[in-house]
């Protein structure tokens, strides 16, 4: 177990710095979110050390797959899901170029106190990648070009 760790634990440390500049990929955003994800849930099921660790790399590793894989038609979708999507309705497509099916399901708009101008939303996005699902949980806001840009 520890040998897992152990070899996982580099994967993390280098996706989290790739995190330290400005301009966030959307992998970097997925690996953020699905680092922090990981680290829950694998706290809440081992209730140690060593699980947080594993649930953080794994959930790493799957947010960084999944925001990476999404292409410029796959970010027009789910910009245009941000946009007009209907709360707790989920909205889904496939990719015809890499087959990639996503289905998202956003909330209500709010206004975050830190930002009181700012318009986010929160969505659930179950992305299937060569096959294989993952869900993972987004919260978009509007930037100030109107355009809906993924949070951490």
């Amino acid at each position: 177990m520890k040998k897992i760790i152990l070899c996982l634990l580099p994967i993390l440390i280098l996706t989290l710095s790739s995190c330290a500049n400005q301009q966030f990929s959307k992998g970097s955003q997925g690996a953020g979110i699905g680092a922090a994800s990981g680290a829950i849930i694998g706290q809440a099921l081992g209730r140690n050390t060593e699980a947080t660790l594993i649930g953080a790399a794994v959930g790493t590793m799957l947010g960084y797959i999944v925001g990476n894989e999404m292409d410029k038609f796959d970010k027009r979708e789910l910009n245009h899901v941000y946009e007009f999507g209907p709360s707790g309705r989920s909205t889904a497509w496939t990719n015809p170029d890499s087959g990639n099916s996503y289905k998202v399901t956003p909330q209500p708009a709010y206004t975050p106190p830190q930002a009181p101008q700012a318009l986010c939303r929160r969505a659930e996005i179950l992305a299937t990648i060569n096959g294989k699902a993952q869900t993972t949980y987004t919260t978009a806001c509007r930037n100030n070009s109107g355009q809906w840009e993924l949070q951490n």
